[in-house]
């Protein structure tokens, strides 16, 4: 390879890059090491090294018998293929992929680190090049390296597997094929939490895209695996677990059953409590709607969990992001749409503000007219007096909601606990004559 010489002073472009020509590989290293430390800043510089014609060189190195020139190279690759789509197609362009998969067969732990590495950082950006990593037999080749005692390899081994795996259907299918699991859930075990954040990341990545591949993470125990997993980590690291939870729960109400049975939603209402980070928050907001969107059953397990009062809070606090406040304002929609749990939707008649309270409200029209027990608490624990409070405009829906709750009780009752009968009472005991 050509050792690379920067002048001073001036641009790395073709125009002022000077090259000699060793054939030492301390040379070649030096070489893919500033090329690297160069590629790895921004996109800009990452083109000025390919411009150069830096690629085919590197490539060539692939091929050297020496580990740590392979091993340098294929940094550097890995580096410029990160940036975007066009850098990384580059890389594939100049033949880099079929040796960086013959580089993780090697017996060099670091030479495999770097090139799964490599690998990850090339499939990220789009399913094209994702499917030419998968075409060049990097899957099996990954799997294989799963249970690797060496942690390192098994960070950058996940993440190859989940950047591959989030594109589409069918590279998702070919990455199970490969019997990545249930392997890949003892890993969620593992003491190091780069390792649990990028297996569930992997996990989350498969999940997303059919209900079927769902089930299979479901079969294999892979929900359960999550949640303790998610219970016993922080901040970013959660994060995959919590969003691949609602994944799993979006597809369907048996699977959402499944993420209620094994304890999803108490962990994920102690997330909301613990966590000081919006988007996490937010994350957590989501995955609860997904849970509880599906059936009264569904709503009262999320119900249950004293949530709504949580993301009640959330979605009013002004220091909430904008996108925290989205996510809260539709987990609660979706909740309380299904919501029959009448005790745990009794406290946001007091709290809630308008846009929220029409669906509360719109839960107790429905339950309500068929249930006599539920009609006597409402009145025993204030709730009818607080209906009657509230301020809505005529002919809106909350209104007709209010309208059909009253519609439940005598008309004294109801006038009893309007506002203002108890001074009307006084005036007439005021004006009462005694005969």
């Amino acid at each position: 390879m050509r050792a690379v010489k920067q002048v001073s002073g001036q641009p790395l472009d073709g125009k002022y890059i000077q090259f000699t020509q060793p054939t030492s590989r301390f040379y070649k290293k030096a070489a893919a090491f500033v090329l690297r430390a160069v590629g790895k800043h921004s996109p800009q510089l990452a083109q000025a090294v390919v411009d150069c014609g830096a690629l085919d060189a590197l490539v060539a190195c692939l091929e050297e018998f020496d580990p740590g020139v392979k091993e340098a190279a294929a940094w550097a690759l890995g580096n410029i293929a990160r940036h975007n789509g066009e850098l990384s197609q580059a890389v594939v362009d100049a033949g880099a992929v079929p040796l960086l998969v013959l580089c993780i067969q090697e017996p060099e732990l670091a030479l495999k680190r770097i090139a799964a590495s490599a690998l990850s950082d090339v499939s990220k950006h789009s399913p094209e090049l994702a499917q030419t990593v998968v075409d060049a037999g990097a899957i099996a080749h990954l799997a294989q390296m799963i249970l690797n005692p060496d942690t390192k390899l098994k960070r950058q081994v996940f993440s190859a597997l989940g950047q591959i795996s989030k594109h589409s259907v069918d590279l998702a299918e070919m990455v199970v094929e490969a019997e990545v699991f249930p392997a890949a859930l003892a890993c969620l075990k593992d003491p190091d939490e780069y390792v649990r954040k990028n297996v569930t990341t992997l996990i989350r990545e498969v999940a997303k895209h059919t209900p079927e591949l769902s089930q299979l993470i479901v079969n294999a125990g892979g929900v359960a695996t999550v949640i303790d997993s998610v219970g016993e980590s922080q901040g970013n690291v959660r994060l995959p677990g919590i969003m691949m939870l609602g994944y799993v729960a979006a597809h369907s109400e048996n699977l959402a059953m499944a993420v209620i049975v094994s304890k999803g939603v108490p962990q994920l209402a102690i997330c909301l409590v613990e966590e000081s980070e919006d988007h996490i928050k937010a994350a957590t907001a989501w995955a609860l709607g997904q849970i509880g969107r599906h059936s009264p059953e569904h709503a009262r397990a999320v119900a249950a969990a004293n949530v709504l009062p949580r993301l009640l809070r959330l979605y009013t606090d002004t220091e909430s992001s904008e996108d925290l406040q989205l996510k809260t304002k539709k987990a609660l929609k979706s909740i309380l749409q299904k919501c029959t749990y009448l005790p745990a939707l009794e406290p946001l008649l007091h709290e809630a503000p308008s846009d929220i309270l029409k669906h509360v409200v719109g839960q107790f029209s429905k339950v309500l007219p068929h249930d006599s027990k539920a009609r006597r608490l409402f009145v025993t624990s204030g709730g009818l007096k607080k209906v009657q409070e509230i301020k809505a405009e005529p002919g809106s829906l909350l209104q007709e909601n209010i309208n059909s709750i009253n519609s439940c009780y005598p008309e004294e009752i109801v006038r009893y606990y309007s506002p203002g009968y108890s001074e009307i009472l006084l005036e007439r005991v005021e004006a009462y004559q005694p005969t």
